[in-house]
């Protein structure tokens, strides 16, 4: 019964991918892109987490946290590079 309802979870985690790759592909806005692109990096963080179950193994943690990691990173550049313009602000003062 739980085999079955995590593969269940990994098949919707992959339907939910797969919309938000049409939502980046055809988005009517950038802000619009740069969500699903978040939604992608929490599905992958979750569907890592369900294969670690799967495997009854601990290994894939650090790699949960390092996506983690990099989809927070990248969605913060990505929103300043949206509303500024520039992702590293230099000060310059000549």
């Amino acid at each position: 019964m739980i085999e079955t309802m995590i593969t269940i979870a990994l098949f919707l985690f992959s339907i939910t991918i797969s919309i938000a790759v049409i939502r980046i592909i055809l988005g009517p806005s950038m802000p619009d892109r740069v969500i699903a692109l978040d939604m992608i990096g929490v599905n992958l963080i979750a569907m890592i987490a369900v294969v670690s179950i799967i495997l009854k193994t601990k290994a894939f943690l650090e790699v949960i946290l390092i996506l983690g990691i990099l989809s927070f990173i990248g969605t913060i550049a990505f929103s300043k590079s949206i509303e500024r313009g520039v992702i590293v602000e230099r000060k310059r003062d000549r």
